[in-house]
């Protein structure tokens, strides 16, 4: 295996999922039905969906250990304010990592999403 070529998160409640992924973090819709909803981002070079649960999720954390990772090419002090203006309020100090600069948002389901600048 060479590359990942999409990823899909189950949520409890895909409206609000949708709102917090459009309206906190500007993720465009790529395509959506009643169980899921297909995000682009960057100009489409990123997409993945969330998507009503497979499977019984009642009384399970689903965030737990799941990082997901952004390349952005914008600055990313200037993306973690726009994000706090947004609505934003479960993020990171933005750090050095070995891979750039960072910092890490978690969605309604506790899906850790981290945004890396990228040179």
């Amino acid at each position: 295996m060479r590359q990942l070529t999409f990823a899909s998160l189950q949520v409890k409640n895909l409206e609000k999922s949708i709102a917090f992924y459009t309206q906190n973090l500007g993720f465009e819709i790529e395509n959506s039905n009643p169980q899921a909803c297909v995000f682009k981002y960057g100009e489409g070079e990123a997409s993945f969906a969330i998507r009503t649960p497979l499977e019984p999720i009642e009384g399970k954390e689903l965030g737990v250990g799941v990082a997901i990772w952004f390349a952005v090419k914008e600055d990313v002090d200037a993306l973690k304010e726009k994000f706090i203006a947004n609505g934003i309020t479960t993020t990171t100090p933005v750090m050095d990592t070995p891979f750039g600069k960072a910092f890490h948002v978690k969605d309604p389901d506790g899906y850790k999403l981290t945004f890396l600048e990228t040179n």
